[in-house]
């Protein structure tokens, strides 16, 4: 029953990770940049809170709040609070195929500060 679940939360986060994935790379320079600072901010803020009993679960719920408070304005840098929240999810090494979440996460990370030529 645990292996079911942790194949379902592996695939709700590959959905997420695709779908930040499409925000990244349909962004103009200047999103990119905004998704890119926030993105460092969430990993400058997760730096400073804590391991929970080994789990990665404050600096999740963290980055999920910010990452709603972004949302709600529309604003396109709730990208990258999500995609802080996501590879500190992936990173506790524990889900479904992690290493090929974990590979995506960082390509996307990649692409935030990639020239819009090599978008396309």
């Amino acid at each position: 029953m645990k292996e079911l679940a942790m194949q379902d939360e592996a695939s709700a986060l590959l959905e997420t990770l695709v779908f930040t994935l499409g925000v990244v790379t349909n962004s103009n320079a200047e999103d990119r940049r905004r998704i890119a600072e926030a993105y460092y901010e969430a990993q400058r803020m997760v730096a400073t809170i804590e391991f929970e009993s080994g789990s990665a679960r404050p600096r999740i719920i963290a980055c999920l709040e910010r990452f709603n408070v972004y949302r709600a304005e529309d604003d396109v840098a709730a990208a990258g609070w999500m995609l802080a929240a996501l590879q500190e999810r992936i990173g506790e090494c524990d889900l479904t195929h992690w290493e090929k979440l974990k590979i995506v996460a960082e390509q996307t990370v990649q692409l935030l500060l990639a020239p819009r030529n090599e978008l396309h």
